[in-house]
């Protein structure tokens, strides 16, 4: 049989029993294990590392041989692929507890066994020592994890549910002030600068560097009083989620999202719902741009109850903003035309002069182009193109922004049979690109790639993909 990709990995629960499968899962042979597999349903190397939450790659090492001993990893394996109790006894793991009666108006863990317990920020802190450090050392099972939707259920869970945290106070070595902390918000604000000019690649392994070598020890060595360990915490996870964020636009999506998981945590801690409902927004964000739309229009409206919560319009704007790409790319026009007319309200009631520094990209500029990929998104060209156009009314600073929004443009051209408007147009995104480290920027030029390759006859149009290809390199 063979698999809608989209679909979770449908294994009949007998097929669990077959002598094959129960040896390989003896052996922890999960090379053997995804072989099974591929015979039985038919599933890709990529259609297996969807669901279980690897990367392709990795996938095809581990069928090449490569031994798997992470139970971490052990465990995303066995969930995605849906064991029944005596797999995964068999393979070594603990059964599934029972799940508890579902609340169909709440998020759900991705697992029974992930269900909230009494985790504190100190535990927050050493999830992050760790994370940091193997990004810095370059731990290749981090690497390999990937994306999944699930991943993001729990955190969004506890973001609502779990208790109010215990004082954030530390008797550490070494007193930690606000010059601590104002040095690592200025270092911050640098490295934001640097990722809208060059991209999420120019700077990400700094970031990583400075998130292990200077805030770890102010973490977990410093000396801090409650208010001073809330603020410490609270740009500790603005850092965390500008290094989500650098992740994400270099195609490193596990890692990103455990940054933005970990980011989401320290601002919960640190009692920061403002901070909280741009996690949840970039949280969305990723979601909705690998396609997991119904994971990303769950994010958005979390975002906007924390963004209300916060008392922060401009941030209620940017949840529906979000809520509205989802559901443009759920192809539902009315709930996305309403979305945006809510977004418009909440951002013409909104007094921008107390909005914190991170919060300055979100402006009309940005609006329009979020408005000119959800028009997009729904064929509505017209409309479309006037947002796209709106959008190149922007500050100049944001080389990556512009790179989006020029090619966003071309592909309304694009698509509106304009080849040659579109390759003008598009050619300003390359040029753009050619400076940037950003894997989101060249997927759009590949996708407005596609888009003409009707029109690949025309000499502008052989002309501009040539350059692309000798830019970018073949498309694969």
């Amino acid at each position: 049989m063979l698999l809608d990709p989209l679909d979770p990995l449908r294994i009949p629960e007998d097929a669990w029993s077959h002598g094959e499968v129960l040896t390989a899962l003896a052996a922890r042979d999960t090379g053997g294990l995804f072989r099974w597999i591929t015979r039985l349903t038919g599933a890709s190397q990529s259609r297996i590392g969807a669901a279980v939450g690897l990367e392709q790659g990795y996938v095809s090492r581990i069928m090449a041989g490569r031994k798997v001993t992470s139970i971490d990893v052990l465990e995303r394996i066995a969930d995605g692929c849906r064991m029944p109790d005596h797999a995964r006894t068999a393979m070594g793991l603990a059964p599934r507890q029972a799940a508890p009666p579902a609340d169909p108006g709440r998020l759900t863990p991705s697992r029974p066994s992930e269900l909230p317990v009494n985790r504190t920020w100190q535990d927050d802190v050493r999830s992050a020592a760790e994370l940091w450090r193997g990004d810095v050392n370059r731990r290749d099972v981090l690497r390999q994890v990937g994306f999944s939707s699930a991943g993001y259920t729990l955190p969004a869970l506890r973001w609502f549910t779990a208790p109010d945290p215990a004082p954030v106070t530390q008797p550490g070595r070494s007193a930690v002030g606000q010059p601590e902390i104002d040095t690592i918000r200025a270092m911050t604000a640098t490295y934001r600068r640097l990722d809208n000019q060059y991209g999420g690649g120019h700077a990400r392994d700094t970031v990583a560097r400075y998130l292990h070598q200077e805030v770890t020890p102010l973490l977990t060595d410093g000396r801090y009083d409650h208010p001073t360990g809330q603020r410490l915490l609270s740009a500790a996870a603005e850092l965390a989620q500008l290094a989500g964020w650098q992740a994400y636009d270099t195609a490193e999506h596990g890692i990103a999202q455990r940054y933005l998981t970990l980011a989401l945590d320290f601002a919960h801690a640190a009692g920061d719902d403002g901070l909280g409902a741009e996690i949840l927004a970039a949280m969305s964000h990723q979601a909705t741009y690998l396609g997991h739309t119904a994971t990303g229009l769950d994010l958005a409206r979390a975002a906007g109850q924390t963004a209300r919560r916060a008392g922060v319009p401009v941030l209620t704007a940017e949840a529906h903003v979000m809520e509205a790409h989802a559901l443009a790319k759920a192809n539902d026009e009315r709930a996305c035309a309403a979305a945006l007319h809510q977004a418009e309200q909440a951002l013409d009631r909104a007094d921008r002069s107390t909005d914190p520094q991170w919060l300055s990209y979100f402006d009309e500029a940005y609006l329009s182009a979020k408005f000119g990929h959800c028009f997009h998104a729904l064929g509505r060209n017209t409309h479309a193109e006037r947002f796209a156009a709106r959008s190149l009314r922007m500050d100049n600073r944001y080389v990556r922004g512009k790179a989006f929004n020029l090619t966003l443009l071309a592909s309304v051209h694009a698509q509106q049979g304009e080849p040659d408007r579109a390759c003008t147009i598009g050619a300003e995104a390359l040029t753009l690109t050619t400076q940037l480290r950003s894997a989101r920027a060249v997927r759009y030029l590949r996708d407005l790639q596609t888009q003409l390759t009707p029109h690949r006859r025309l000499p502008t149009v052989r002309h501009f993909t040539g350059r692309i290809d000798a830019t970018l390199g073949p498309q694969r």
